[in-house]
Parts: C-alpha cells; structure tokens; sequence
C-alpha cells in the first residue's frame, strides 16, 4: 500500500472496497487504458467489471437494491479509479448525480421505477444543464418545457453531456413557466425531466436526437455528446419530484456532490502522476546516477507529495461533512478548487521529470497531461469555485458593525 493519501478511521468494509476496487484498477484498468484512450474506444469490459462489483449502487440505498455506502466510500473508489483512467470515473459520476438526485428529490414511484435497475447497471444514467451559449451561467438556460395536457413538450440544444450517446435515462433541466408568473427569478422557473431513450447516436426517441460524439483533446472512451430536443414529449410523470420550479436546486444539489466527485478525480490523476514520476526517476541516469539524487528533481518530488496529501484530505474532508447531514458547498468547493489545480501541477511536474519522454505517446504520463485540464472546469470552473467559496466565507465571517 503506498505511503500517500490514506484515510484515517475507516470501517473494516469501506477498507474491503477500496482494496477490492484498486485491485481491479491495477489488474483491469491501467494495463488497458492508454491503449483504449489513443483510439477513443468505449471500454465496455472495464464497465461491465465495475457493474458486476456493483460500483453502480454503490451509494443506492439497499432498499432498492444497492450497497447503501456514504459519499465518502463512493469519494474513495473514484480516486482509485481515476487513478487507472480518468474517463471512466467519468462514466460512474453521472450515473451516480442522476441516482442521487433521485434518491434525495424523486417521488416514490420514480425511486422505485429507476433506482432498482440503475443499482443493477441494466439503466445508466446521464445529467444536462449546459447550452451551447452560456457556459457556467445556468440561470439562462433557454430550452423550456410546455404543457400539454398530461405531457410537457420539450425543445432546446443541450452541451456536454458525459454518457450521452450510452446512457439510458438523462435528467434535463429547462426551463417551465407553469404556476411561475412573470418576473419569478430565472433560478425558479426551472424543471428538472427524467426522459429515457435508446443508447445510441442519431434520433433515439421521437422529438430526441443525440447527433455523435465531441472530439476532444482529452478525457477520451467516455463520449460526451449533445442533445437535441425538438417536440420531444415527457410524460408529466417524468417531473422529478412530481412538481416543476424546482429543477435548479435538484440539480445544485447533485452538482455539490459531484464536486466532491471531481476532487476525488483531481486526487486520483494527481496520484498516478506522482507514481509516474517518483519511479522514472529511479530509473533514469543523468551525470552517473539516478535523476532521483539530484536535489532539484527531490525538490519537485516532495511538492507533488505535499500536493497529492493535501488535496487528498480536503477531499475527504468535504466527502464526510455531507455524509454528516451538514451543509458542505464550502468545503466542496474548496477540495474541489484544491484538487483540480493541484492535479494539474503535479502532473505537469511529472511531465518534466519524464523530459523528451513525456512528450512521447508511449509514456502514460502524456495521456495525464492532456486529461488534467478537464478538472478545472467539469462541475464549475476554478473562477466559479472562488465565487462560491468568497460569498460562503462573507457569510460565515459576516462583519458586524
């Protein structure tokens, strides 16, 4: 077991997990995973092991036929399986918002209809909120939903869906202004949708199209896609929660957690980068000895170290003040801000110490390098992260005067 990144205080089954899961990474992931990303391949056999270890319940309540684990335990297996390949946490975190949204927000009958086959894997889930115009400004969302009778019918393009070509269930957020007169915040007049459709590209569902996969620099084999709606209906059943207006604060809600999810990525990159570097640079000679024994590569060995431990227990930090009931939107956004830019010194570190060789797609630490950059800015960019750390701390440390 390696000397960084340890957690303190962990019960006998959260410990059997994460062995269980960083086995499998070291054995099922990470020997396949800079071939499968040069290609852009799904790595379906990746996932269908992750779906038999039953990481697609992790956090479903047992009731319902998952493990019932808190977010601190699921936190930990992202880590571990960012480690191995950072897409395919990816795949996990999606399904996994979508399931919690659920799970905190959706009515009986929905948590009955969806849960049991997303903790199965059977259904794999998707979220959207952004549009091809507004980035980080979700309140200008201009996609809507309108009545009609015992349906809605959708319109509007959706960008950056995680999972949107494989998913099976996506959850929408538009915009609805039934029951929300004029001049209601835009943050009130939202809805979120549980609309299912086919896998696949091209029109899965009558009114739906998902058109084909964005090219990226990085974060490759997920597809990340588009989605078009045009007279796509949705039964009103299909209104998370039963009741419209609320869909701003669903999903806040299940991108607080994914904050935590990101940091957890940012920790597990940052990790394998360290790894990558500490051993190159055992092996490589420069001057009649190891790189390693020179002071200025020691420097950066114990920066990335010091990074890879601190990032680390912010991300649990944020991860078990959830799991408590309190209120963690601070505590995310930090770990998340944290690990994020750390991630992506560490790698660049590592990058260096590999020289020449960093450059070369034959080394795994070119594939960290272009990943990285995703971090700082899936789940609100760093400049976001900052607004909502300012704001949280004026309220804590509200001057009264």
């Amino acid at each position: 077991m390696a000397r960084l990144a340890q957690t303190a205080g962990l019960t006998d089954v959260q410990q059997e997990i994460l062995s269980t899961v960083r086995d499998f990474v070291d054995k099922e992931i990470i020997p396949v995973a800079t071939g499968l990303e040069h290609r852009d391949e799904y790595p379906q056999a990746i996932v269908d092991g992750l779906r038999e270890l039953g990481l697609f319940g992790l956090m479903i309540p047992e009731e319902y036929g998952g493990l019932g684990e808190s977010l601190l335990t699921y936190a930990l297996c992202v880590e571990e399986i960012a480690r191995g390949w950072m897409s395919v946490s990816g795949i996990i975190n999606t399904h996994f918002i979508v399931a919690y949204m659920l799970k905190q927000h959706g009515t009986r009958e929905q948590k009955e209809y969806f849960l049991p086959r997303m903790a199965a894997g059977e259904i794999r889930g998707a979220f959207s909120m952004s549009e091809p115009g507004l980035g980080s400004d979700v309140s200008a969302i201009t996609s809507k939903a309108v009545r009609d009778g015992d349906e809605y019918v959708l319109g509007g393009q959706k960008m950056w869906l995680t999972n949107g070509g494989t998913s099976s269930l996506v959850a929408v957020l538009v915009r609805s202004d039934e029951g929300h007169p004029e001049g209601t915040a835009p943050h009130k007049s939202m809805t979120t949708f549980l609309v299912e459709k086919e896998p696949g590209f091209g029109e899965v569902r009558p009114g739906l199209t998902i058109p084909g996969k964005i090219d990226k620099m990085g974060y490759k084999g997920v597809d990340t896609t588009e989605l078009i709606m045009d007279g796509l209906r949705v039964p009103a059943d299909r209104v998370l929660g039963g009741v419209t207006g609320r869909g701003f604060y669903q999903m806040m809600d299940g991108v607080e957690v994914g904050r935590v999810n990101v940091a957890a990525r940012g920790c597990g990159v940052a990790q394998r980068a360290f790894e990558l570097g500490v051993r190159y640079a055992q092996q490589r000679h420069t001057f009649g000895k190891p790189i390693a024994q020179h002071q200025a590569i020691q420097f950066k060995l114990a920066e990335m170290a010091t990074k890879v431990e601190a990032a680390h227990a912010m991300m649990v930090n944020a991860a078990r003040k959830k799991d408590s009931g309190e209120r963690n939107d601070l505590e995310a956004g930090m770990a998340k801000y944290l690990a994020s830019e750390y991630c992506k010194e560490v790698v660049e570190d590592a990058f260096r110490i590999h020289g020449g060789y960093g450059f070369s797609k034959e080394y795994e630490i070119e594939r960290l390098y272009r990943e990285a950059p995703m971090l700082l800015i899936g789940e609100g960019t760093a400049e976001i992260q900052k607004m909502i750390i300012g704001r949280r701390l004026l309220e804590e440390y509200r001057f009264q005067g």
